[in-house]
């Protein structure tokens, strides 16, 4: 292995370290899985990335984690119009190979069309599984049509799997019962979190992407659940001067 390829290896591994780290006894799924899109971003060099989780009430998916907020109203609309790659990927329980997107065309014409206006030309989606379980997807974005690389597709598909082993270890933690309360609750949490940035970029006149940064790092400099956090934030029970004085240069 060349001087090069040792430090993309050392971010491989130092990513798969970090997120195991998280599987501890009540982790915050929600937590979990935003950080590892923002890894599949920054270790893979896709654009942006998404995960979706299938809501144990009614069994459709739900978006919990996106690496921005341009991912997000993106999947947002995925699921509106019932139509995209994270869908067919979670409904067959296989791969969506790399997709160069085409307005008007290919096997999702409306959502091609508006992942074209983000700014996105190519996609491809792996489903989150296990055995004969499917439990959601992760959806990878790319502003330009070249293809990840194999290797890069072998860390995706790691990468996955941590996801899937994340929720079903959150699910085994649990009583059968308890277990819906929980991930109903998990993505319920989401609601909390939107109206959480949402008075965060009020306040401080940051955007959305950056709100959720700053609740993020507030929670684990504090060592908090980004959950409980958002809550006292909605429920005005977090001094408003908080976020001002965090600034984004502050470690995660």
């Amino acid at each position: 292995m060349n001087g090069s390829e040792m430090p993309r290896e050392a971010d491989v591994i130092h990513a798969l370290i970090e997120l195991a780290d998280t599987l501890v006894e009540d982790f915050d799924v929600i937590d979990v899985l935003t950080g590892l899109t923002d890894r599949c971003v920054k270790v893979l060099g896709v654009s942006a990335a998404g995960v979706m989780l299938v809501a144990p009430e009614d069994g459709d998916l739900r978006l919990v984690a996106s690496s921005s907020e341009t991912m997000r109203v993106l999947e947002l609309f995925e699921l509106q119009v019932q139509e995209g790659p994270c869908l067919d990927a979670f409904r067959t329980g296989r791969p969506i190979e790399h997709e160069v997107l085409l307005p008007g065309s290919g096997p999702w014409p409306a959502f091609a069309a508006i992942a074209l206006e983000a700014g996105f030309q190519s996609v491809l989606a792996l489903p989150l599984r296990l055995r004969e379980l499917t439990i959601g997807a992760l959806n990878l974005f790319s502003v330009g049509q070249a293809p990840i690389d194999e290797h890069d597709l072998t860390v995706a598909r790691g990468f996955a799997d941590l996801a899937t082993i994340s929720v079903l270890q959150h699910r085994a933690a649990a009583e059968a019962q308890r277990l819906n309360e929980q991930l109903s609750a998990a993505l319920m949490s989401r609601v909390v979190i939107e109206q959480a940035k949402g008075l965060i970029s009020a306040h401080t006149g940051l955007n959305m992407t950056e709100a959720f940064s700053r609740l993020r790092r507030y929670a684990r400099n504090s060592q908090l659940r980004l959950t409980d956090v958002a809550q006292t934030a909605v429920d005005g029970t977090l001094d408003p001067s908080t976020w001002t004085a965090l600034s984004l240069s502050d470690p995660a």
